[in-house]
């Protein structure tokens, strides 16, 4: 008997391996996950920049590099004493600057004598700060404006700052995050 060519209704449907799907289904929603939760890791708290300048010594020297935490800020405000990486003046085309902040808005900063003074009373430092020299704006008082934060370099008296008018007052939406940790080398590893 001869076969006939053509349709044959007789013939069996492949059966869908139903465990071997899940599995692959599995592992490419593994997958996605982990790739997703990297781009979030590294957008939000693993953008890193160099210090340019000695303007933070003894806390960053010139070429260290540290990691900004972007994140953070859209929970809360940056606080006196966090280290900052901003923009002067929104300008996206300037490097990065990395400074300390003295103080947040509402609050007035004087620079008088050579010392910091917020709302009047000596700055509570957490670095053994030097005698300023050039006090520049803040010899007269500043009361900073509802986004507005008054930041300083560690150096002092080696550093660009809010105290000269082409940086100023530092607006909450040129602030790209807090340095948080400083990944330049094994002697210098760790957290700010």
């Amino acid at each position: 008997m001869r076969r006939r060519s053509g349709l044959n209704f007789g013939r069996q449907k492949k059966k869908i391996n139903i465990p071997f799907v899940k599995e692959v289904l599995t592992w490419a929603t593994e997958i996605i996950l982990m790739i997703s939760i990297a781009v979030v890791f590294v957008y939000f708290i693993g953008m890193r920049t160099g210090v340019v300048g000695s303007s933070m010594a003894d806390t960053l020297k010139s070429g260290d590099e540290v990691l900004i935490n972007r994140f953070v800020y859209l929970l809360k405000d940056p606080k006196p004493n966090d280290i900052v990486v901003f923009l002067p003046n929104g300008n996206e085309k300037s490097h990065y600057y990395v400074k300390r902040v003295i103080a947040v808005p509402g609050d007035t900063v004087k620079i008088e004598n050579g010392s910091v003074l917020v709302n009047g009373k000596p700055f509570a430092e957490k670095i053994d700060a030097m005698s300023i020299e050039d006090a520049g704006l803040a010899s007269e008082e500043i009361t900073l404006d509802k986004d507005e934060y008054f930041v300083l370099g560690d150096n002092r008296n080696n550093s660009e700052d809010s105290r000269y008018a082409n940086i100023g007052n530092i607006k909450k939406e040129y602030i790209v995050g807090k340095a948080w940790f400083r990944i330049t080398s094994w002697n210098d590893f760790g957290f700010l």
